[in-house]
């Protein structure tokens, strides 16, 4: 059904190929993932099978691509439109309309089908992706996930025979996206729909895949083949799969029930060695109000990724940890909000101290974006109050709030509008009245080898989060705030970015962070805050909330269960 023969793309002005030779083939009724880190092509590839490279980015296309038999040098997109359906990284980009309906109808109307084929063909993707409560709202009051979801219902409907997703599942809740995975399977079975996917979080989807195909390096042969075999070289691989690597497991396991059945020697080689979160766990608080105090975080915190950051920090100023009980940078109580007709939050309690960190979790739509803007005075509350380190976020005029507390968006581009790193972090000193150079050094510790003249737009995902990170951080807030800050990052970007925030954490700053990847909280976070349709349903330790959850637990937990280990590293350290 797709055919890769030795395809390379040249864009204009780089001197080597993005990706060369791939050389594939994809079968009709297949699930194919495409693995590799941030930055080696995986979005070129996916871009030549719809014919966007290089009729719509430019460049040169050497070799060929076919799909159902159409040769995608010589067909435009729109002559393609019929058999290729593809979701892009950003969901609102491929909008046009103003509501869902309207939206997951407009494919097929381009399409000239028959409105009462498209009104049974809108029902069923309504049903399938768990939209139908939706069918009405303005696309602009989605939440990131409800988002997503409608871009993918939106290329389900016109039927196409090849769908080409980018990361799929990044901005979904876990159980969206088994849901969203489970369609697409069953589009593969029963209907032999062909799947091209290309995603970081593969503990979500390894395990749906028919094979994968792995680009290792930039400008590099891609390898493909049996998923385990693949993954037994990948340099990006899930938690299962590390593990397995860990334990010295012979084929590797793809799945938390491949696993499980081989963990019972690991789990006696652990019983000596007790993990790290080994308290009996209580059970979550099912009532709306969290604990009166947040728990304090670790005391002896793991020193900055980067020492630099450590002295720019204090340059001028004393350090923000406190050596005793850290005080509360940021109080939410009997906060509400309301949008439109929407109740986004009601009577939610919570408090930050310094030098914590704080996941937000719950599915989509739950207000984990609305609390964040809260923080940040981006939302004002209907009811209860917010208060920053004393001052109300939504009366506090922008150039004093920027000192008090900074929000890097799940869209890091909006906050990125200079045409090169050098100006946007010029823009970002003068808005914070730092000290010339503040936001160019912390850029040089977050993103080395990036150039000053580089443009914004041509950075990768991981690349833009760091500058929006660095132009947050020039104004040294106390208060960090991250709406989905991995969406996009490979494992080693996460790696990286994970040590960059304990470094801030030791530095006493109070990170908050939403995020629907239960890894990350697992890995970073003191405390998770469980959200369900505006109210906090569970406030406490991370061991604590996600073992005792079976949507929110990271794949080592469920492997070693009843033992309470949460990552690989735990489990590498306890071993060692």
């Amino acid at each position: 059904m797709i055919r890769f023969e030795d395809v390379s793309v040249t864009y204009e002005g780089v001197a080597e190929p993005t990706v060369r030779g791939v050389d594939f083939e994809v079968p009709e009724g297949e699930l194919v993932l495409l693995v590799g880190p941030s930055g080696v092509g995986k979005s070129t590839v996916l871009g030549a099978v719809s014919g966007l490279v290089p009729h719509f980015t430019g460049g040169t296309l050497r070799g060929r691509v076919t799909v159902a038999g159409r040769d995608t040098r010589t067909h435009q997109p729109r002559e393609l439109a019929d058999v290729v359906g593809t979701v892009g990284q950003d969901p609102l980009a491929h909008f046009v309309t103003d509501t869902v309906e309207e939206e997951l109808a407009y494919g097929m109307e381009s399409l000239g089908l028959a409105p009462e084929v498209m009104r049974r063909r809108v029902e069923e993707t309504l049903d399938l992706l768990g939209l139908a409560d939706l069918r009405d709202r303005p696309i602009a009051t989605l939440s990131g996930g409800q988002r997503q979801r409608v871009a993918i219902g939106s290329v389900l409907t016109p039927h196409p025979r090849v769908l080409v997703l980018d990361e799929p599942t990044s901005a979904l809740d876990p159980a969206a996206a088994e849901e969203v995975l489970a369609v697409l399977q069953r589009l593969v079975h029963d209907l032999g729909t062909t799947v091209l996917l290309a995603e970081h979080r593969l503990e979500r989807v390894i395990q749906y895949a028919d094979r994968v195909v792995l680009l290792p390096a930039p400008g590099a042969a891609p390898r493909h083949g049996d998923p385990a075999e693949v993954m037994a070289v990948s340099p990006v691989y899930p938690p299962v799969v590390g593990l397995g690597r860990l334990a010295g497991w012979s084929p590797l396991p793809l799945t938390v029930r491949d696993a499980r059945r081989r963990a019972a020697t690991l789990r006696d080689r652990l019983a000596t060695p007790r993990p790290p979160h080994d308290e009996e766990p209580p059970a979550a608080s099912l009532t709306p109000d969290p604990p009166t105090t947040s728990p304090a975080p670790p005391t002896s915190p793991a020193p900055p990724a980067f020492p630099s950051l450590r002295r720019l920090f204090r340059r001028g100023s004393a350090p923000l940890a406190a050596a005793s009980a850290p005080p509360r940078v940021a109080e939410v109580r009997g906060l509400g909000v309301r949008r439109g007709p929407v109740t986004a939050l009601r009577h939610v309690d919570l408090s930050v101290a310094r030098g914590e960190t704080v996941a937000l979790m719950g599915r989509n739509g739950a207000g984990k974006s609305t609390l964040l803007g809260s923080l940040v005075g981006l939302v004002e509350p209907t009811a209860g109050s917010v208060r920053v380190g004393g001052a109300v976020p939504h009366r506090t005029p922008p150039r004093e709030l920027v000192r008090r507390v900074g929000l890097v968006p799940q869209e890091p581009r909006d906050l990125l509008y200079a045409d090169t790193v050098a100006a946007e972090c010029a823009a970002a000193d003068r808005d914070a009245g730092a000290e010339p150079g503040t936001c160019r050094a912390l850029v040089s510790g977050l993103l080395p080898g990036i150039t000053d003249g580089t443009h914004p737009r041509d950075l990768s995902e991981g690349q833009r989060l760091a500058l929006a990170l660095a132009v947050v951080l020039a104004a040294r807030p106390p208060l960090l705030l991250l709406d989905e800050p991995t969406r996009g990052l490979d494992y080693a970007a996460k790696a990286r970015l994970v040590a960059v925030l304990r470094g801030l954490a030791a530095e006493g700053h109070a990170i908050v962070l939403a995020t629907h990847d239960v890894e990350l909280a697992a890995e970073l976070a003191h405390r998770v805050v469980l959200l369900a349709d505006g109210e906090v349903i569970a406030d406490g330790p991370t061991a604590e909330i996600v073992v005792s959850s079976p949507s929110f637990a990271p794949q080592v937990t469920k492997i070693l269960a009843p033992q309470r280990w949460l990552t690989v590293a735990e489990v590498r350290e306890a071993l060692a």
